[in-house]
């Protein structure tokens, strides 16, 4: 069905056919429209849509309903995501399902509240305190906005982890005529057994849950053995599985000696500077990154064999050219960047691949 629809309705239209039954959210520029169409939509679906109080309380409500079983979700921008910091940390520790949408828009503090950025690249990925890895997903289309939140839940649930939504404000914001998919309906996920402890597995059980630093029983401990256990299997349990998180778009080209490299928003503008430019004879590949975190180390590597140099395009100071380069380090690795809560141009790509 042909569609005139905004990244933000695609998202709730994700999250409802992924099984999204809860949600909490607070008014943010430019994450607002996912909380309006939330609570709109969701208690028709038989769920429970919340304004909260403001940020914190909101995700503590999805900690709360996820420990009760929910499918939970939250959205909100980089300020929302500051404030929601100490309990995402708390959501890993618990071992909790969880999804957050970060709307990007130009920071840092209050920014550019109606500008775009996609400044909060390193910062959804280390969150947390005590520097344990997320799983990040970053859309591009409208489309991928809800394909990608049905895959966060899948990703949650399967590893029992906050996923977070990266997405940017043109994206949550424009709307866009595009041929709408038929979304499956969600199928039971089966957590990956060596990920969590028993306790947490089967249904209709009494649990304990803490924060603090426990054993397989979740009884608070300050054994170092135990303590070791607990924080290595906390990072393991993504760093182990680092290829099921990989996604991206490759579309490459034989004999090509330039790679461009963008996520979100800024992906239309590469993929327009690549058609134009082999429209000009030149040989040029790209990659559309939709897992950022863990990074895609396979995929990157793949699309980037051959080529002598890569250009990443991002809207903020190249802060994941930096992760690129270091993964890279025998390319010549261009940082395109833009921090002035404008876009990148197609003109821009094309001058760093011509």
């Amino acid at each position: 069905m042909r569609e005139l629809i905004t990244g933000a309705t695609a998202i709730v239209r994700g999250a409802l056919a992924a099984g999204c039954d809860f949600f909490a959210g607070y008014p943010i520029t430019p994450a607002t429209p996912i909380l309006l169409q939330m609570l709109q939509e969701l208690p028709k679906a038989g769920g429970v849509a919340i304004q909260g109080e403001d940020e914190i309380a909101s995700i503590g409500m999805c900690i709360g309903a996820a420990a009760a079983g929910r499918r939970a979700l939250t959205a909100s921008s980089g300020p929302g995501l500051s404030l929601y910091s100490e309990h995402i940390g708390l959501a890993v520790m618990m071992e909790l399902p969880l999804v957050i949408v970060d709307v990007q828009r130009l920071g840092p503090a209050t920014g550019g509240a109606t500008t775009v950025g996609q400044g909060d690249v390193q910062f959804s990925h280390w969150v947390t305190a005590g520097g344990y890895p997320m799983i990040v997903l970053a859309p591009s289309t409208a489309v991928e906005c809800a394909t990608l939140t049905m895959e966060a839940f899948v990703l949650a649930q399967r590893f029992r982890t906050p996923v977070v939504v990266l997405t940017d404000k043109e994206l949550n914001l424009t709307q866009v005529t595009v041929d709408w998919p038929e979304l499956p309906a969600p199928e039971p996920v089966t957590v990956v057994p060596e990920t969590v402890p028993a306790a947490l597995l089967g249904e209709n059980k009494i649990v304990r849950f803490t924060g603090s630093s426990h054993d397989e029983r979740q009884l608070i401990t300050k054994d170092p053995v135990a303590v070791e256990r607990l924080n290595r299997r906390l990072i393991a349990k993504i760093e182990a599985h680092r290829e099921d998180f990989e996604r991206g778009r490759l579309d490459l080209e034989p004999e090509a000696r330039t790679l461009l490299v963008s996520f979100g928003t800024t992906s239309g503008a590469m993929e327009v500077a690549v058609a134009e430019a082999r429209r000009q004879g030149k040989r040029v590949a790209s990659m559309v990154v939709q897992s950022l975190w863990p990074l895609p180390t396979r995929l990157l590597a793949h699309a980037a064999s051959g080529v002598e140099r890569v250009v990443v395009g991002e809207l903020n100071p190249g802060l994941y050219a930096r992760e690129v380069r270091g993964l890279l380090p025998d390319r010549e690795v261009v940082s395109l960047q833009r921090i002035d809560g404008q876009l990148i141009t197609p003109e821009m790509f094309l001058e760093r691949c011509l």
